[in-house]
């Protein structure tokens, strides 16, 4: 069977265009208020939860009230959660003196030795609790991991990303969640 290389050529365009469509909206709709939930918890009170941390002990995210929490949704097999875990160490350690609290909540399937152990390996400085899909839910749901949650001093979400972003953007919503202005020089 012979094919007409002008269908070819029209498909293979049609094609094409249809990927750089979808990369553009799903760039556009990367930011922080466009995907689901997001504008409904964004300026409002972060839900409550109480999870079990690493270390058997229970932790609510009102435990943390009156510091800026960055709250990261992760998983062991997330490949672009094994990139920011470092600068989530990093920034723990330039922030926290400022009252940021980074809290990671592990959203897979593997047992906590298993995520004590992959966390340690990461070097980690921060709590790590053991997720539960209906926390997930209660922010608007979990659709991609990495997703991370800012959240202002006053436990209100600032911002949520989805996703892989730069370092300098995460430090860029850091200082959001700390009530400072200005950007961060990229490193």
């Amino acid at each position: 069977m012979k094919r007409d290389p002008v269908i070819l050529i029209v498909v293979a365009v049609v094609i094409s265009l249809m990927l750089v469509f979808g990369i553009q909206k799903a760039r556009h709709n990367h930011g922080s208020t466009s995907l689901g939930g997001t504008s409904k918890l964004q300026g409002q009170p972060a839900p409550d939860f109480s999870l079990t941390a690493l270390d058997g002990k229970t932790v609510k995210l009102s435990d943390f009230r009156g510091k800026a929490v960055l709250l990261n949704f992760w998983a062991t097999w997330c490949e672009p959660c094994k990139i920011e875990m470092p600068w989530f160490v990093e920034l723990q350690n330039k922030y926290g003196p400022q009252g940021l609290q980074v809290v990671g909540v592990a959203m897979d399937d593997a047992s906590t030795k298993d995520i004590a152990e992959f966390s340690h390996k990461m070097g980690v400085n921060y709590p790590v609790l053991v997720g539960k899909d209906a926390v997930g839910d209660e922010y608007g749901g979990i659709p991609y991991l990495p997703s991370t949650f800012y959240i202002s001093r006053d436990g209100k979400v600032v911002d949520r990303v989805f996703g892989l972003v730069s370092r300098s953007e995460i430090e860029n919503n850091i200082q959001k969640a700390l009530g400072q202005a200005g950007q961060v020089a990229q490193k």
